[in-house]
């Protein structure tokens, strides 16, 4: 049983908006489609805030929008400070972010440091001017006649590097056309504290960083060791961890270089009023090398992916909880909380799919929202959707292409929005999206759900409000409740949360049912979270 204050640990006053924040993300081409051509842009998004208005968070997240080819669907940046045109333009940006501060609604952007698009203007210069110049300093380029310079994979599978028409090679973590940036070059780094302030200056609350742990690389460029081993590697994100070796030592993860420039970063963002708020996505080795990020002087938060990729099981959410508290303490940072994303299978289908796998699913959205800090959903979840066997013709993950595995496609299938066929209201168009919807999503549609009080949707809807209400008066303090090798059970305030993981069910503590993911009647089933009070 432990006993956990954060009130004495945390940054600052402790009341910046995104410490206690539950922020929606948005898949901008899978989100709402305004123009008709099967893709979502940024007027669809605007036409469609009030739904999450409604389910009650605070803040919406969305993923990268700049110009783009698109060979990573905007994780491939050409140019960080326009919209590309398949989403629209920079007024409609600005109209997006003015209708989401109408409605209450805080605004992050994604941020990609660790790479450009290979279409970038300093990329197609740094291929011009050739070898020693200037122009190729700002990327990482090596010469090697014996092959790539190391052993380094890429997390999209294959070499992480690529040889040019003059025999130099550039580095490529992620697909070939997504070269590295050299962070040892001060260019970057000024051009991309004028990119902060070009969309702070433009009214956003704050950034997501993509690839937070990467950015510098050992200067050495020595080789990664690896052990034998079936699983992926750690350094990247769940959804991208194609390389089917364990790395013992990660040269170009994690590396102490990457702190000074979130310093420097964390300046700029001081000088805006409205705390302005970066979000690290930092795939570390452990809890403790996650909360360095966090530290006063560096990022507000970071993601938590030990919640996410613990299985559904008592003990696995207890030691994340356990381990997540005592991390961030101390530096004296905030935990978050977070279930799905754009880079991993669908928590419903992760926990088993079908009837089970979603109650698992609002048990373990409900045991999140329960505890302090922040909280990220992903679209669609309110819905309950599934992840989704794309067919092949129909994927577009660059992972698929280097590796022949699903990749991500599954779990960025557009939004069901109203309709008994597909397009499901996603757009005006008349054919399926870009990637197809199942025909079967007619019943879990934003219209059919918000007219079923039985529905995820109007689950979550509940449990949000639930937890603002929660949230304000229960205050910072956990204490972890010994109910059992099945149960998570835990304190905050004045409510009791229990969860049962096990396969019978166990009996509820004294005490009024506040919220509960699936029917209470005098004992938790399992596979079901409540809140008592």
């Amino acid at each position: 049983m432990v006993g956990m204050n954060l009130n004495d640990q945390m940054q600052g006053s402790g009341s910046e908006w995104w410490r206690h924040a539950v922020t929606y993300q948005i898949y901008v081409r899978s989100f709402a489609d305004a123009d008709g051509d099967g893709i979502g842009d940024l007027r669809g998004i605007t036409s469609r805030l009030e739904h999450v208005r409604d389910l009650g968070v605070d803040a919406i997240w969305l993923n990268p929008f700049y110009t783009s080819p698109q060979h990573d669907h905007g994780y491939d940046v050409a140019d960080y400070c326009d919209i590309d045109p398949l989403f629209g333009t920079l007024a409609d940006a600005d109209a997006m972010v003015e209708r989401a501060h109408d409605l209450g609604l805080k605004v992050i952007v994604d941020l990609v440091p660790n790479h450009t698009s290979n279409e970038h203007e300093w990329f197609r210069a740094a291929l011009a001017a050739g070898p020693g110049s200037p122009e190729r300093d700002r990327y990482v380029f090596r010469d090697s006649t014996d092959g790539p310079p190391n052993n380094w994979k890429s997390v999209f599978g294959g070499p992480a590097w690529t040889q040019v028409s003059d025999g130099q090679w550039y580095l490529h973590l992620f697909d070939s056309t997504q070269p590295d940036l050299n962070w040892r070059n001060p260019e970057v780094g000024e051009m991309f504290v004028d990119v902060l302030r070009f969309w702070l200056d433009r009214g956003v609350d704050g950034f997501r960083v993509d690839v937070a742990h990467g950015l510098f690389k050992e200067e050495s460029l020595r080789d990664q060791v690896f052990a034998t081993s079936e699983e992926p590697v750690s350094g990247a994100s769940a959804g991208e961890s194609m390389v089917e070796r364990t790395a013992v030592d990660e040269p170009m993860w994690d590396q102490p270089e990457v702190h000074d420039v979130y310093r420097r970063w964390h300046e700029v963002l001081a000088k805006y009023d409205g705390d302005r708020m970066m979000v690290a996505e930092a795939w570390t080795q452990s809890a403790e090398s996650m909360a360095r990020y966090i530290r006063p002087d560096e990022f507000s938060q970071a993601f938590n992916f030990a919640w996410l990729l613990a299985p559904w099981s008592a003990e696995a959410f207890a030691k994340v909880i356990t381990g997540t508290f005592e991390a961030v303490g101390h530096v004296g940072g905030s935990p978050t909380w977070v279930l799905s994303n754009h880079d991993v299978d669908r928590h419903p289908s992760r926990y088993g799919g079908g009837a089970v796998g979603l109650a698992r699913a609002k048990a373990a959205t409900l045991t999140m929202l329960a505890l302090p800090g922040s909280a990220y959903v992903y679209q669609g979840e309110e819905l309950g959707l599934e992840q989704v066997e794309v067919e092949p013709e129909f994927r577009q993950d660059p992972s698929w292409f280097r590796t022949g595995k699903p990749g991500r496609d599954g779990c960025r299938v557009p939004l069901p929005w109203s309709g008994a066929t597909p397009p499901f209201g996603f757009g005006p168009g008349q054919g399926q999206p870009w990637i197809p919807q199942p025909a079967e999503w007619a019943e879990l549609t934003v219209e059919a759900q918000a007219a079923d009080p039985g529905s995820t949707l109007a689950f979550y809807r509940a449990a949000l409000a639930a937890r603002r209400e929660f949230s304000e008066t229960a205050g910072e303090e956990i204490e972890l409740v010994d109910a059992g090798e099945q149960v998570l059970s835990f304190r905050r305030g004045p409510v009791t949360v229990l969860v049962n993981c096990g396969t019978e069910p166990v009996p509820l503590p004294d005490g009024d049912v506040l919220m509960a993911s699936g029917p209470v009647e005098g004992a938790l089933p399992p596979d079901t979270a409540v809140w008592i009070g």
